[in-house]
């Protein structure tokens, strides 16, 4: 398959998951390597070259990956890899690569194997909303089938062998894309990742490790492979992210009942800008969207423009407008661009309202 194919191609409809309000996205990511070729970091180009030639086949081979997307990255321009990034289907590291590095991503896009980035297997399975045990269920059957080919790196008291040492043991790193605006406003999101780094878990920005949490994403992860079993890391990040939701949900309903003039400013003044803005960056995008999607969760707009709110986080991210344009775009031309696509989708986007209060139920006495 062709990239402009792949990437023009709508994925087949997926279930949202559960609470997709506040949880974007779950993913599980295995590193795998084979045994008697060293790591791509240390490999020469003949070793990488070799490595590829046996594993590319393999992986298309794959039941999940039939009509699949398939190539080698020298093979793709600077803006497609680029695209594949924005898209979370790509590492930023594997997007550096070149000769003697490949991707397979699934027609649907929910399963992406990275050939040679830091390791020679890098897969992820990724769903929408909080869906960790069926992201976990989708890579581990991949897992499974390949290592009935392949000759994995195991040790029988460390685990998988990876380049990185945190990576060792089961090689799993499991994660949830969180949007949490309200915990954000109530300035109470930097207890929580307090929180959460204190016991062992990673917050990190929109694109993983040493990214901004911009447009109020924030990325939770298990840190530690090693000496635990892939239940045990799911189930403790799994009661995190449930505690994060109840948190978020909280201030939400805080917001809602104890400072409304504060969130309809917010979710107002976003509306605003977007529907009439002629230059806006990418930052300053993420972030508007941001309140306008919680708008959206919370009755401020009516249902059915959600899921335009919800592609604007993606279709306005450089690289997609550059593809957009068909042609290299300096800054300022990105920023035209972006605000000219944000005005037309939202055209018919209403001005927000604050839904109706829901009358209370009368007490027992009452009735």
């Amino acid at each position: 398959m062709k990239f402009s194919s792949f990437i023009s191609s709508a994925p087949a409809a997926r279930p949202e998951g559960a609470h997709h309000d506040i949880v974007v996205s779950s993913r599980v990511r295995f590193a795998r390597n084979v045994t008697h070729r060293p790591f791509p970091g240390w490999a020469k180009k003949a070793d990488r070259l070799a490595v590829l030639d046996a594993l590319k086949p393999a992986v298309e081979a794959l039941p999940q990956m039939e009509d699949a997307f398939s190539e080698y990255l020298q093979e793709l321009s600077a803006t497609e890899k680029q695209i594949l990034v924005e898209r979370h289907l790509i590492s930023r590291e594997h997007a550096a690569k070149s000769t003697g590095s490949a991707v397979v991503i699934s027609r649907e896009q929910t399963l992406s194997i990275m050939v040679n980035e830091e390791d020679h297997l890098r897969m992820q399975s990724i769903l929408p909303g909080f869906q960790l045990r069926a992201v976990f269920r989708a890579i581990d059957e991949a897992d499974t089938r390949l290592e009935e080919t392949l000759d994995y790196a195991f040790n029988p008291k460390l685990g998988y062998l990876t380049a990185c040492l945190t990576n060792v043991g089961t090689g799993m790193r499991a994660s949830a894309m969180l949007h949490l605006p309200a915990l954000v406003l109530n300035e109470q999101v930097n207890q929580v990742i307090q929180a959460v780094n204190k016991i062992g878990l990673a917050v990190r920005g929109l694109y993983g490790e040493g990214s901004e949490a911009m447009g109020n994403l924030f990325q939770i992860s298990n840190q530690t492979t090693l000496g635990e079993r892939e239940e045990d890391i799911l189930n403790r990040l799994g009661k995190v992210i449930e505690q994060i939701i109840e948190a978020e949900q909280s201030a939400r309903d805080t917001l809602s009942r104890k400072r409304p003039g504060t969130l309809l400013d917010q979710v107002g003044r976003a509306f605003g800008i977007l529907r009439y803005a002629h230059s806006i960056n990418s930052k300053e995008a993420l972030n508007l969207l941001s309140f306008v999607r919680l708008g959206a969760d919370l009755g401020y707009f009516p249902a059915e423009h959600r899921a335009n709110v919800d592609d604007l986080f993606t279709e306005t991210q450089p690289a997609h407008l550059q593809r957009t344009a068909a042609q290299k775009l300096t800054a300022d031309e990105r920023d035209a661009l972006r605000s000219e696509i944000i005005r037309t989708k939202l055209e018919n986007l209403p001005a927000p309202e604050p839904p109706a209060e829901k009358p209370e139920k009368a007490s027992e006495e009452e009735a």
